[in-house]
């Protein structure tokens, strides 16, 4: 099987590319220098751009635009939260107890509540993108098709209806989701031993690498400073040193992700081990026949994704071909980071068994492989801070679900540099702290058996046709704080 493997993503390599332009740093002090030129960057951009129209904006960016995760992953503009909902509400009514005053605990609204408004802002946040990519032109090959979680097993269609239920108690109202029986899953995508499925209509399929490509542009065109192949070294009060030399800053937003690790400095929410990378990789094929679509179906190009431990997400994409990702190797000794995306062989047959596994009739070859790391900390909560005394702002840990969340989070490091009191200042992961990731070798033994363990309770669940969870998997799942009744991550 011969394949791309690397180069970033199959999004970034068959997209026009722009050529790395290592701009001249500026000299004058900037009202904003943002470090990271993924969406969470771009996004903070445009929107400091839109209200600051004479406000001098820079981005940092060590390598290109678009090379972490926000080019590489799987293209779902999706309604899934950055993080364990129970964990947030929780944090909430601990801070309405202790931290009256505070961002969170001022607003008033009791945990389940506040993740709802959560719930609320994400489903604005996919409307706004869809809006934004209209008013300037942004073709990213976007498609509202929805997508839709599907069920193989028995205990896997347990799990869709404990999703459907925290979903309705953490904010879905009935035209958010819809449970599908067996012949109307099939109906949308035949997915081979479908026995149900739930489907969100609200989200929307992208080409990632076209998004962030087409924002950069109308950034730049505004008068934003992009500083490709400038790396980031440390960061502090009023400036951050790269790999060129400083540049000065009113306020600096550090939106790094999985790359947190890469910069020093006293960063408000990133001390000690918060943030750890954590790999997702993809294949794309090569362009389907139309005889296969035939048979396949997925006419909406919905997003599909499945109930397995050992979870896959993938979609239909514009040009007939089929993406579609999981975790394989999902972690490197010492928060090794993935370069340029390398898949190792073992894992490329995972997937493409995966893709099997859903389709067996199909005929199908590898055109791509590759990898991104995401940010995920230990309670798989994203968190927003803002320090008002170094005026630096941090937004981390989307755990693979921040297409839309980088929106979000944009938005909300403006209203907290600001000094702002506004319902996005208010949302749950406002100075959410998740915990410390353990020391090596614990964190790599840990993450690497419980991806096994998910693998092995996979098994069991569909040879023994079990109706419930595994208590393996359960017991899994408890100890790495992502209960299995909640839509896992996607990159």
């Amino acid at each position: 099987m011969s394949y791309f493997n690397g180069e970033a993503s199959h999004w970034l390599a068959a997209s026009p590319a722009d050529d790395v332009d290592p701009a001249p740093l500026p000299r004058e002090k900037q009202d904003l220098v943002i470090v990271g030129g993924g969406l969470t960057g771009l996004w903070s951009a445009y929107y400091a751009r839109q209200a600051h129209p004479d406000w001098a904006i820079t981005i940092i960016e060590a390598r290109h635009i678009g090379y972490g995760a926000s080019g590489r992953n799987g293209g779902w503009l999706s309604t899934l939260m950055p993080g364990n909902r129970a964990k947030f509400a929780e944090a909430v009514d601990r801070a309405r107890k202790n931290n009256p005053s505070g961002p969170v605990g001022s607003a008033g609204l009791d945990g389940v509540a506040s993740v709802s408004a959560f719930q609320s802002a994400l489903f604005d946040s996919i409307d706004e993108v869809l809006a934004v990519c209209k008013a300037e032109s942004i073709d990213a090959h976007q498609i509202r098709g929805g997508h839709i979680d599907i069920a193989q097993t028995e205990a896997g269609l347990s799990r869709l209806r404990d999703l459907e239920a925290g979903n309705e108690q953490f904010g879905y109202g009935p035209e958010d989701m819809q449970f599908l029986d067996a012949e109307a899953t099939l109906a949308r995508i035949n997915v081979d031993g479908a026995l149900g499925s739930l489907y969100f209509p609200g989200t929307a399929a992208i080409d990632p690498a076209l998004l962030t490509r087409g924002l950069s542009h109308v950034l730049r065109e505004s008068g934003v400073t992009i500083c490709e192949a400038t790396s980031a070294r440390h960061i502090r009060k009023n400036s951050v040193a790269t790999d060129r030399g400083p540049v000065r800053a009113d306020t600096i937003f550090v939106c790094l992700e999985g790359y947190s690790d890469t910069v020093g400095g006293d960063l408000p929410g990133l001390a000690g081990r918060q943030v750890i990378p954590v790999f997702s990789s993809m294949i794309a094929t090569e362009p389907l026949a139309d005889e296969a679509w035939a048979s396949i179906g997925w006419e909406g190009r919905e997003c599909l994704g499945d109930t397995a431990h050992t979870f896959i997400y993938a979609q239909r994409t514009a040009d007939g071909r089929i993406a579609l990702g999981g975790r394989g190797a999902p972690y490197a000794f010492r928060s090794g980071l993935p370069g340029d995306g390398e898949v190792p062989a073992e894992v490329v047959d995972l997937l493409a068994g995966r893709l099997s596994s859903l389709f067996p009739d199909l005929e199908f070859e590898v055109a791509h492989a590759w990898r991104g790391a995401l940010g995920v900390t230990r309670d798989w909560c994203a968190g927003i801070f803002f320090d008002p005394t170094q005026r630096i702002g941090v937004a981390r840990g989307y755990a693979g679900h921040g297409v839309t969340a980088t929106h979000l989070a944009a938005k909300t490091l403006l209203d907290r540099a600001a000094g702002a009191s506004t319902p996005l200042t208010a949302l749950p992961w406002n100075d959410h702290f998740s915990g410390q990731w353990e020391p090596e070798p614990i964190r790599w033994l840990g993450i690497r058996s419980m991806y096994k363990i998910f693998g092995l309770a996979d098994s069991w669940e569909s040879v023994t046709g079990a109706k419930k969870t595994s208590l393996l998997a359960g017991e899994s799942h408890r100890v790495v704080a992502f209960p299995p009744g909640t839509s896992p991550p996607k990159m």
